[in-house]
């Protein structure tokens, strides 16, 4: 017994077994995250230095130098295990182990993959070397995606090699699978023209967020710059930030549809009332707001169309701050989305107490308060399903959620109506017509510092 106990602490080791993390599908089954089996090298650093004369071959094929391979192993002497390389690729793995050096070993990992690169790295983010989530729903999902890892008794021979199984001491358990709510044509689409736009405008940086109306599922999102998540060496820290849900910006006259719905959900204005933009700008005490040009006596829906800063301005001086407030938050601004992604920005909506009469006027047309890519486009998509704000999901999801009314859903149809006549001949977003469809949508334009 004595013998046999000698033995079995000589030969008898616990080896650790790696656990295959869940796939990220998107809303069509298609993979958009894998996980690919993998080798990495292992050392027995007092076995190794103890038995091994000549380490070039092993330094060759690690495409290390020897004297660095001496001074890593001679500083883990006392170690029984060293990783010399994670995530081999098998020649290499194949070429290390015909080398039967005595203290060396293969692991059996798993290495993340992502079939789209760049064009989804900002929704998915990526892990580190050991599989854990870092960045995106990678992160926010992780316990949910990562395997358990198990563990067996071996035996091994001199060499470190398995030369025989003992038995599971707990079998490792794979991570679950996630499907998205995330269109892989489509987000495809939206990374090409996001990239091309950016390109045409010498920009420092764009996001595009295409949302579900009716479920507030996440079709697409896609930033620019972007990083390839399956080389590492190309990461930066400004590279991987989803600035769709991260930064946040003034939203300039894409306010304005929120300002014209509180100013008919107050009651005090209806689609027809009458606002005279005369003479083109208006003075709100030291300060001038101005127009493009004199529009004069104009409606509400033309007020929208021609994109008046003046007209926005008196609609938001008639009504209270806190009514023009109350408004604004029901749709979002000011608050998280509740999307799950790390790092989710709520913008900003200060408190109408603090408002003077200038700052009424300017946040009428998107000054003095700023907002995420996320954030606007929920906001739209309560204008689009009829005043019912949903929460934003990543998940596929099988049916609509009930979501929050935030708008009477005749007011709601009233200001599409409005946002229709934008692309429309006369209106400020004519290039964002599409033949036999149709559109609503309104531009803003803020100054850059």
């Amino acid at each position: 017994e004595f013998l046999q106990a000698q033995a079995d602490a000589r030969h008898v080791r616990t080896v650790s077994l790696s656990a295959h993390r869940g796939m990220i599908y998107d809303r069509r089954g298609r993979p958009l995250a894998v996980s690919t089996p993998v080798d990495s090298i292992i050392a027995n650093p007092k076995q190794l230095l103890a038995e091994v004369d000549d380490f070039v071959p092993l330094a060759n094929a690690l495409e290390i130098k020897v004297k660095r391979l001496r001074k890593l192993l001679a500083q883990h002497s006392e170690r029984e295990f060293l990783y010399l390389r994670r995530h081999v690729n098998p020649d290499d793995a194949l070429r290390i182990k015909q080398l039967n050096l005595s203290g060396i070993d293969l692991r059996r990992e798993y290495k993340r993959y992502y079939p789209d690169a760049e064009v989804a790295a900002h929704v998915l983010g990526f892990t580190d070397i050991d599989d854990v989530g870092q960045e995106g729903l990678e992160r926010a999902y992780n316990d949910w995606l990562r395997g358990k890892a198990g563990k067996k008794r071996v035996l091994k021979d001199r060499y470190g090699r398995v030369i025989g199984d003992l038995g599971y001491i707990s079998e490792p358990q794979a991570g679950n699978d996630l499907q998205l709510s995330i269109d892989r044509r489509l987000q495809h689409l939206a990374y090409r023209e996001l990239k091309r736009a950016v390109k045409q405008h010498k920009a420092r940086s764009g996001s595009v967020v295409m949302l579900e109306a009716r479920t507030g599922e996440v079709l697409a999102m896609v930033n620019q710059p972007a990083f390839n998540p399956n080389d590492r060496s190309s990461m930066r820290g400004d590279w991987y930030r989803n600035r769709a849900v991260t930064d946040v910006f003034e939203p300039g006259s894409t306010l304005k549809p929120f300002t014209v719905a509180a100013a008919l959900e107050s009651g005090l204005f209806k689609v027809d009332s009458q606002i005279d933009t005369s003479p083109g700008y208006w003075r709100v005490g030291a300060n001038t707001i101005r127009d493009t040009i004199n529009y004069g006596v104009i409606d509400i829906p033309t007020l929208i169309q021609k994109s008046s800063n003046v007209g926005a301005s008196k609609l938001a001086l008639a009504i209270s701050a806190e009514q023009l407030w109350s408004t604004l938050n029901a749709f979002g601004f000011g608050e998280i989305s509740g999307s799950g992604l790390q790092g989710e920005s709520s913008g900003v909506l200060s408190e109408p107490w603090r408002w003077r009469d200038i700052e009424r006027a300017t946040i009428a047309f998107g000054y003095g308060v700023a907002v995420t890519p996320l954030q606007l486009a929920r906001a739209y998509g309560a204008l689009a399903d009829d005043g019912m704000l949903k929460q934003v999901s990543f998940l596929k999801l099988d049916e609509a959620p009930i979501g929050k009314r935030v708008l009477a859903s005749k007011t709601a149809s009233d200001i599409r109506d409005m946002l229709s006549r934008v692309v429309l001949p006369g209106g400020t977003g004519t290039l964002a017509s599409v033949p036999g469809y149709r559109v609503a949508g309104k531009t803003g334009t803020v100054k850059k510092a």
